[in-house]
């Protein structure tokens, strides 16, 4: 889930994002090896941003169409293949993500990563949960960052509460 340059190093970096990389790269390869599928969402916003409702909340232009800050950063961009996914969205959750789970028939779980805890990856995993009631969802803390620690731990918290299964979190899992 959006991890861009714009969020790991860029507009809105914060160093816990760049930390989390090898955890992502990890879960990429570990889903391959299971025959699994790859999707990417990517934040992208127009020049408009500042006079969207996102925008007058958080009023840092970021992931702009056409700039270097809509990229997958680092080692997750060069683990991107022309198989994979790739949902754009120009706010926290993908609608294209919900429909293209809810035609999914053969979804044995999800697993999400990436980045803002509390924001993108919440919203996504409440859209994973909507699509596919029945499939487990799974985070693992490792490879999630919040700009703000504390409200990244409350999101994992959420997380538990619609039933997703979280692991690798500092407190116990």
């Amino acid at each position: 889930v959006d991890y861009q340059v714009d969020f790991v190093n860029g507009a809105l970096g914060f160093p816990a994002a760049e930390a989390i990389e090898d955890a992502i790269c990890a879960r990429i390869r570990a889903c391959r090896e299971a025959g699994g599928t790859v999707v990417y969402t990517l934040d992208l916003h127009d020049a408009d941003y500042l006079r969207t409702q996102e925008g007058l909340h958080l009023p840092v232009p970021h992931c702009l169409i056409d700039s270097d800050g809509v990229q997958l950063f680092g080692r997750v961009g060069l683990a991107r293949r022309p198989e994979d996914i790739v949902f754009g969205k120009d706010t926290f959750g993908s609608c294209q993500l919900m429909d293209w789970l809810r035609a999914q028939d053969d979804v044995s779980e999800i697993e999400l990563c990436g980045v803002v805890t509390s924001i993108c990856v919440l919203a996504n995993a409440v859209i994973a949960k909507t699509a596919q009631p029945n499939v487990p969802i799974l985070i693992d803390a490792r490879a999630v960052a919040d700009n703000d620690a504390a409200q990244g731990e409350k999101a994992l918290d959420v997380l538990q509460g619609i039933h997703c299964t979280v692991v690798g979190r500092e407190k116990a899992d």
